[in-house]
């Protein structure tokens, strides 16, 4: 049983590790920095009706 729990541990390290590689990766440079953006290119909040007082879009 230990080796069959050492062997899932190895995957599962070896797995994390490819992971944090292929994010890190000069090709996703481009990619990330682009993600790292998206909160700030979001549309601007609706202005509320003032005459309802709610806006019911």
């Amino acid at each position: 049983m230990a080796v069959l729990n050492a062997i899932a541990t190895l995957l599962a390290m070896i797995t994390f590790l490819g992971i944090v590689w292929w994010a890190f990766s000069r090709g996703r440079a481009d990619a990330n920095r682009e993600a790292a953006m998206l909160p700030f290119a979001l549309p601007d909040e609706p202005v509320m009706n003032k005459k309802e007082g709610i806006n019911h879009e």
